[in-house]
């Protein structure tokens, strides 16, 4: 059952970049769209995110003289997997998918705007320090539970999440409102990871 005043259902980078045909095309991205579609009526209190990225972001191979897309390098804060450039601001890919109902949305976090650090959770930048106000502003709002939907699983769904569930929120994946880039197993991972930390898993027809 949906509490209407504490529960907030939070859509993850739902964006033309992360969808078919966009330059880091999560398998099937599209196929949220209608199912989150299908979800917000439900839901008195709505918030998206939005990869937000400069051009030349240190995340992005094309920084990186040598690289490619998917290898891996350390930066101050850790091992950072490069990505195509993706989510440039103001750009077409950076912008939500087009038949996404943002309608009734009420906050609107970009994140990855910083030039040398990633941002792959809504909550905290990949240096684990630097927090986007997210975790504020919903308590300030009183919410205590969270349902989280979007793109990718395995990334900035579960470091939301898990995050999350670092700041004291119960956390609600649905998971038919979500896909994977899934790489080497990376779904299976991140779903053990929520799973240990007390993430609940369900799909749409348990709501």
């Amino acid at each position: 059952m949906i509490n209407k005043t504490t529960d907030c259902l939070i859509i993850i980078d739902v964006q033309n970049d992360f969808c078919p045909g966009g330059a880091l095309e999560v398998p099937a991205g599209d196929e949220v769209v209608p199912v989150i579609n299908q979800l917000v009526d439900g839901f008195s209190h709505r918030i998206l995110t939005q990869d937000w990225h400069p051009a030349g972001h240190h995340s992005f191979a094309s920084a990186h003289a040598g690289k490619s897309p998917f290898e891996t390098v350390e930066l101050d804060y850790g091992t950072q997997v490069l990505w195509p450039d993706h989510c440039i601001q103001d750009s077409f890919g950076a912008e939500f998918h087009a038949g996404l109902d943002t309608t009734g949305a009420e906050l609107i976090i970009r994140k990855g705007f910083r030039p040398a650090i990633d941002s792959y959770s809504a909550f905290t930048e990949n240096d684990q320090t630097t927090p986007t106000g997210l975790s504020g502003y919903l308590a300030n709002r009183g919410f205590r539970r969270l349902f989280l939907a979007g793109l990718a699983t395995d990334y900035c769904v579960a470091w939301s999440a898990l995050d999350a569930r670092r700041e004291g929120f119960e956390v609600v994946l649905i998971e038919d409102a979500c896909r994977a880039i899934d790489m080497n197993g990376s779904r299976q991972a991140a779903i053990d990871q929520m799973d240990d930390a007390g993430v609940v898993r369900i799909c749409t027809a348990d709501l």
